[in-house]
């Protein structure tokens, strides 16, 4: 499937190295007045080559809009866009185009496909995240509409990790530094660590966090869509992904009941919760409480270092991948679980309008 989404739909469409990669959204209600910008500054926070620590390939991501937008505002129609590649280097993976290199999509495509883009992956590239945020930039853009905010940020890189909750964090500090955690001595850690995972021409993982604010209660479904089902279906369909959980997680196996339950309060702005375990999410409904869930990437497969394999005729061989690759996702990757949040959202709201007529 390369379709996400129930009434806001993105179908994503390229290759690393075709000509571009681009979408196109239906279901985006008319009339949203759009900041280009806004899209371009989340494009730039994805893009490679941005820092020391990111792979070195130099491309702008500079997104061309093709239809759907007039003046400035959506027109209700479908909005298709494309974003240009210009610095493809394919001549270094002519090296594995009969291989299949460990822990990649190589084999698995060539079994349910019979052919293989061997070019930066193709298909299974993660350059293909392009127009999820693109689609995720407006998706945030329609969610200003109902006062919904959402910021994601690095929380660990291999074994360093933050060890304050997001409510103790200044989370407009993210941007602040190349890893993208709030916490600027936890930051420079990181940062040493990535480094590190390059000199040694290895690469490392870790877990984003996102926080979502200002969702009102009442978005979401009690049966098959519940609201965080769907999240942990966008999380999971991004490239390197291994593991999610919202609320207290797998850590909430450790409290009793009794700890564990929100007990309901009353505040000045109506029925609250005294605490948050559920990730301001139960029934698979929203509560009005902050949504917030972690996100488990693993380390790159791709090692500039060499590594044992087998060739398409079952040779064993091996490779030594040349090129230009991140040591670490996890910077990269903060704007991309923020758009997949914005898309799952986005859906919700206009489900969430349905539901009220």
């Amino acid at each position: 499937m390369n379709t996400f989404g129930k009434i806001f739909r993105l179908t994503s469409f390229g290759e690393s190295h075709g000509r571009g990669i681009g979408g196109i959204i239906d279901g985006c209600p008319a009339g949203i007045e759009l900041d280009t910008e806004r899209i371009q500054t989340d494009l730039a926070r994805r893009r490679p080559g941005q820092s020391k620590i990111t792979t070195q390939r130099k491309e702008p991501d500079q997104v061309e809009f093709l239809s759907g937008i007039f003046e400035g505002k959506t027109q209700g129609t479908p909005i298709a866009f494309a974003v240009w590649n210009k610095d493809q280097h394919s001549g270094d993976y002519n090296d594995l185009k009969d291989v299949f290199r460990p822990s990649h999509a190589d084999y698995t495509y060539i079994k349910k496909y019979g052919t293989r883009d061997h070019r930066g992956g193709g298909r299974s590239s993660a350059r293909e995240t392009i127009a999820r945020v693109v689609a995720g930039a407006i998706a945030k853009q329609l969610l200003d509409k109902p006062g919904v905010s959402i910021q994601a940020f690095v929380s660990q890189v291999g074994e360093m990790s933050l060890q304050k909750p997001y409510t103790e964090l200044d989370l407009s500090k993210t941007e602040d530094n190349l890893v993208r955690c709030p916490d600027a001595e936890t930051a420079e850690k990181m940062i040493a660590r990535i480094e590190a995972a390059a000199r040694d021409h290895d690469t490392v993982g870790g877990v984003i966090t996102c926080v979502v604010k200002g969702v009102p209660a009442g978005w979401g479904e009690p049966v098959f869509n519940k609201l965080h089902a769907d999240l942990g279906f966008a999380m999971l369909g991004i490239n390197a992904v291994k593991g999610f959980e919202y609320g207290s997680g797998f850590q909430g196996t450790k409290l009793s009941g009794s700890q564990h339950n929100d007990v309901f309060i009353r505040s000045e702005s109506g029925i609250r919760t005294k605490t948050n375990h559920s990730g301001g999410i139960q029934g698979g409904i929203s509560n009005g409480e902050d949504i917030y869930f972690n996100v488990a990437f693993k380390p790159i497969a791709t090692l500039l270092k060499e590594q044992h394999t087998v060739d398409k005729n079952s040779n064993e061989t091996t490779i030594h991948p040349k090129g230009r690759h991140d040591p670490c996702v996890l910077p990269r990757a903060v704007p991309i679980v923020e758009a997949m949040a914005a898309l799952v959202l986005a859906d919700h709201f206009l489900m969430s309008k349905l539901n009220s007529m």
